[in-house]
């Protein structure tokens, strides 16, 4: 399988960065993972709310460059379907049983995904009602998804392979 995480933005904080290499160094004996970062359009700090539409539309069509016409897409959004990461590895799993081997995950900026970016996902998944920094979903994203491919092998995954 080839997971892609298409997401907004640089990663800046260390900690961070460590732990997505640690996921994505053990998601390696799974799947052919690529993280692809758009860049994140600078904006003031206050917006109207045409401006942060704006904001979002350019995002989104980074995005939407990114995005290969057979993948299947996830994008990450509040508004989204919460599942558990037994649910995710039973999605997984049903893709590739479906031949629906490439699949990305969208992750958008501060201002969260353009309604383009929406319509053309196949999937909205939710993490939590709450707000997150999209950088920290990121490594969130990739220990479910490293999760989510223990689970479907029957391996312990709550436990240090």
């Amino acid at each position: 399988m080839q997971i892609s995480i298409i997401t907004v933005g640089k990663l800046k904080e260390k900690y961070l960065r460590e732990g997505i290499n640690e996921y994505s160094k053990r998601l390696s004996a799974y799947c052919k993972l690529q993280v692809i970062e758009v860049n994140d359009e600078k904006a003031p700090e206050e917006m109207s709310a045409a401006e942060m539409e704006q904001v979002k539309r350019k995002e989104g069509e980074r995005i939407l460059a990114q995005i290969k016409q057979d993948q299947y897409v996830i994008a990450l959004a509040i508004e989204g379907q919460m599942w558990s990461s037994e649910k995710l590895s039973a999605e997984l799993d049903r893709l590739a049983l479906h031949g629906r081997s490439q699949v990305a995950f969208v992750i958008g900026g501060s201002l969260g995904l353009a309604d383009a970016v929406l319509k053309r996902a196949d999937a909205l998944l939710s993490f939590s009602k709450m707000t997150f920094p999209h950088q920290l979903v990121r490594l969130v994203l990739l220990e479910q998804v490293y999760r989510a491919f223990r689970i479907s092998r029957g391996d312990a995954y709550h436990t240090k392979p």
